[in-house]
């Protein structure tokens, strides 16, 4: 198959800069210093490839995720970077995994569930999950009283991820971590696990790096400066042309629409619909032409397809099914 034989909307991933992503993070953050974050691609093929970059460890988002990346023979140690109350089928897994836990309620969950490992969840600023700093070591005891195993300590500072001024994402990611190692200093363990795509190169302070867009990319991460190509994109055909614009078959629901619209090379975007992208071509288009529409967020869209075709110039090499959707 080629390219121009697929049914769009599409979601097609350029092989050969997905490899030269996968190789360039596993030349700054080799092996243990990177814990790749699954939720970004949710494919265990993806996945595969990363390991075979040398990174054995991997974040997930859900208990869905967990279970496939376990089912795929990628279980040695697996975090669950997410509060749940029922952890019972991750209890049940053949793997090694490690859950975040930020109240007693939680650690009462992974006690129950039989997850033996749990990272203490720190709040170093992102108003999402997590404890507050002063607090993480009397979690930490609590859960060494239940008869948990205590690995460290994780924060995540999402909140500075897309700052385009690498100093002041150096600057405020070294105060976040300042909140996460003081926590750290109460909590014990090995692990102080943290930091993204935009804080990979900044983050000093954490023994593992939870990075996941850097595979795929998006535009939003463009504007970063950072060594990754866009390696994802959804194809679409043009369905009509009007004098000043066109409207291509990919909308709302092939689209993660939360960090703006997507873009379209040589094109303006005027706005998204449930199914369909209307744009203004700098030159004439046809019905019937392709497009290669650049979504801003990845994991999102991702999470919108059933399964993602890899390319080489026009020619499908292999297509694997986002094997990791749903909860």
């Amino acid at each position: 198959m080629r390219l121009g034989d697929l049914q769009t909307p599409a979601l097609v991933v350029d092989a050969p800069v997905l490899e030269r992503n996968l190789a360039e993070m596993a030349r700054v953050l080799p092996g243990p210093r990177l814990r790749p974050h699954v939720k970004a691609h949710k494919c265990t093929a993806l996945a595969l490839r990363q390991s075979a970059h040398g990174h054995a460890a991997f974040t997930c988002a859900t208990i869905r995720e967990v279970e496939g990346m376990a089912a795929a023979g990628l279980g040695e140690d697996l975090l669950l970077a997410n509060e749940v109350l029922d952890a019972r089928r991750l209890g049940v897994l053949d793997a090694q995994v490690t859950v975040a836990v930020d109240s007693p309620e939680t650690i009462a969950a992974a006690r129950v569930g039989g997850v033996g490992r749990v990272l203490i969840d720190v709040n170093v600023g992102l108003p999402r999950c997590g404890c507050p700093p002063a607090r993480a070591g009397e979690l930490a005891d609590l859960a060494r009283r239940s008869g948990l195993q205590v690995r460290g300590v994780m924060g995540y500072e999402g909140h500075l991820m897309l700052l385009e001024g690498r100093e002041e994402r150096e600057h405020k990611t070294a105060e976040a971590m300042a909140l996460l190692e003081a926590a750290h200093r109460d909590v014990g363990g090995e692990v102080v696990s943290a930091g993204g795509t935009g804080t990979y190169d900044v983050n000093v302070a954490a023994t593992e790096i939870q990075a996941g867009s850097y595979a795929l990319m998006d535009t939003a991460y463009q504007g970063l400066g950072l060594p990754f190509e866009p390696a994802l994109f959804v194809l679409a055909t043009v369905v009509s042309v009007s004098e000043k614009f066109a409207v291509a078959d990919c909308g709302l629901k092939s689209l993660g629409m939360d960090h703006g619209n997507p873009s379209v090379e040589g094109a303006q975007v005027w706005f998204c619909s449930d199914e369909h992208l209307t744009f203004a071509p700098d030159s004439p288009v046809r019905v019937g032409d392709r497009i290669r529409v650049w979504p801003a967020h990845v994991d999102p869209t991702v999470a919108y397809h059933e399964r993602l075709a890899l390319v080489q110039d026009d020619q499908i090499l292999e297509e694997w099914p986002v094997d990791l959707r749903g909860w």
